[in-house]
């Protein structure tokens, strides 16, 4: 086993809560910890989001995913932007506390929808205790509307970003993604999953392929965490 897994609960401030899992890595030797949102159309169960945190957590990072309100009320519509950055805010709040204690540096991120949320907190809240974000497939725009984007928040977030985007990605290819970007304030990393959709997946009939994609860019997002711990440390938000 490559750690423990650990279920709890976080309270959103009111008389609701949510569903949250920490994967606690056996040895973490990346010091660092990850808050991964879901997507949309998936809780934080899903295949996916499970598979990548164990991946994760094997390789030295603790993981932490949670469930938005909607999908642990067993909506299938997602909430208004705000009640989504709330959820995250207090989760992030719960999760910094676990993080500080353990001396950690916290990250945050997610798969599409939770990742753009992700984004959208960190652009309103530049106090927020994390080191950078880890952006799993970005929705840029609806598929066919690349009309509708959803990126004029990005340019007010004052963390680096890592972004990971396959080059089929119906809501985003990394073309459009670029120059965008590149017009950032700050650094914005772009991994190109060659042949990838949304999810990464390049192949349905070759595991083996579609295995050795899915970690490479575990460890991509791996040796970014830790070269962005290493390369400033003095840079990293105060823990208090």
């Amino acid at each position: 086993m490559p750690g423990k897994v650990d279920a709890f609960t976080v309270s959103l401030g009111t008389d609701t809560a949510v569903s949250a899992v920490a994967y606690l890595a056996r040895e973490p030797s990346v010091a660092a910890t990850l808050i991964l949102g879901h997507g949309a159309g998936a809780n934080q169960r899903s295949p996916f989001m499970v598979a990548f945190s164990q991946a994760l957590q094997s390789r030295g990072v603790d993981v932490v995913t949670f469930n938005f309100l909607y999908t642990e009320q067993r909506r299938h519509v997602p909430d208004k932007p705000a009640v989504l950055e709330a959820c995250y805010r207090d989760v992030t709040a719960a999760v910094h506390a676990r993080v500080h204690s353990a001396g950690h540096t916290l990250f945050t991120g997610g798969k599409s929808m939770g990742g753009r949320i992700a984004t959208q907190v960190a652009a309103a809240d530049h106090d927020r205790p994390i080191a950078g974000l880890v952006l799993l497939g970005y929705p840029l725009h609806p598929p066919g509307r690349p009309d509708k984007r959803r990126d004029a928040h990005l340019k007010d977030v004052r963390r680096p970003m890592l972004i990971v985007q396959g080059s089929r990605d119906v809501f985003g290819t990394p073309s459009e993604l670029a120059p965008i970007l590149d017009n950032l304030p700050v650094s914005a990393t772009l991994h190109v999953v060659e042949g990838g959709d949304h999810s990464f997946a390049v192949s349905k009939s070759d595991r083996a392929a579609q295995a050795a994609v899915f970690e490479q860019v575990q460890d991509a997002i791996v040796r970014w965490m830790k070269a962005l711990i290493s390369r400033a440390p003095e840079s990293r938000p105060p823990a208090g």
